[in-house]
């Protein structure tokens, strides 16, 4: 079976003005500016105070902080976040950029002693395109995989299962965090 294209170049204007500045497409989800951090639930997070099972925050460094999703793919998926408020990687400074590698050095560390998982998916979407849930503030993702976890309740039924509360994965993973980077 061959690739087909279907070539619809009335559609650029569209998409090169969706995300830009200015009033938000009708319908769009995120009413407030992008890039205000008043209405970021990732910066709502930073605010929260040191890590607990209640706001989900496993560890805080300097500029960056790791956080259990709270609607995760599997148990143990995990997010990496800066402090400060940016939408994309060039952002960054290099501290925070260094940072941000180093956390989620430390959160694959914590998933593989606790988790014991056959595999990490790691990523990051890079605005709502890519498939962001929250584009307006860079975060990193961390997913233990295991061979097999898949079932028909999420293709079928559009359910996930998840065998832990939060709770019990916060505890597994903020008890295994590392104290210094991974080497």
């Amino acid at each position: 079976m061959s690739l087909e294209h279907l070539w619809a170049g009335w559609r650029s204007g569209y998409v090169s003005s969706v995300g830009s500045p200015g009033p938000a497409p009708v319908g769009d989800e995120h009413p407030a500016p992008l890039d205000d951090p008043d209405h970021c639930v990732f910066c709502r997070i930073a605010a929260s105070g040191p890590p607990t099972a209640g706001n989900g925050v496993l560890w805080v460094g300097r500029h960056v902080l790791a956080v259990l999703n709270a609607y995760p793919y599997s148990c143990g998926h995990l997010m990496v976040v800066p402090l400060r408020h940016v939408r994309s990687v060039g952002e960054l400074t290099e501290e925070e950029g260094n940072e941000l590698w180093s956390g989620l050095r430390r959160g694959v560390t914590a998933l593989e002693a606790s988790f014991c998982p056959e595999g990490i998916n790691l990523g990051a979407n890079l605005g709502q395109a890519a498939g962001a849930g929250i584009p307006r503030h860079l975060h990193l993702h961390a997913v233990p995989r295991w061979v097999g976890d898949t079932n028909f309740m999420t293709a079928v039924a559009g359910v996930r299962v998840l065998p832990e509360t939060l709770e019990d994965t916060w505890q597994r993973l903020h008890g295994a965090w590392p104290a210094s980077p991974a080497g």
